[in-house]
């Protein structure tokens, strides 16, 4: 297995007040990174949606995307094209992402 510094590893964090909307971002999310990664032969494993270690801070439901391999500019854009495509104006539920963490709490 590798480990940085020797890959990457992506945290794309879900929070927000609605559980069931949380679950849901985060399952089409998941779905579709799978897809797009596959269809453009990306080197990432895209690991389950998880709570994040602390589930829940203010009143906000936190669930995270772990991708682990090698981030480049085409890794990039096959993250990016799935987060725009995600996007609906007047979301509640927040999307962050995070490349190589300093803490993966």
């Amino acid at each position: 297995m590798k480990y940085p510094p020797f890959c990457d590893i992506i945290v794309i964090g879900i929070s927000g007040e609605n559980l069931n909307e949380v679950q849901e971002t985060s399952n089409t999310l998941y779905t579709k990174l799978g897809e797009n990664i596959k269809r453009k032969e990306v080197d990432l494993v895209v690991y389950t949606p998880r709570p994040a270690p602390i589930d829940k801070i203010k009143n906000r439901y936190r669930f995270r995307i772990i991708l682990k391999g090698t981030f480049d500019d085409v890794a990039n854009r096959a993250i990016q094209e799935v987060l725009e495509e995600s996007y609906q104006k007047g979301m509640k539920t927040r999307i962050v992402v995070d490349i190589n963490p300093s803490s993966m709490m």
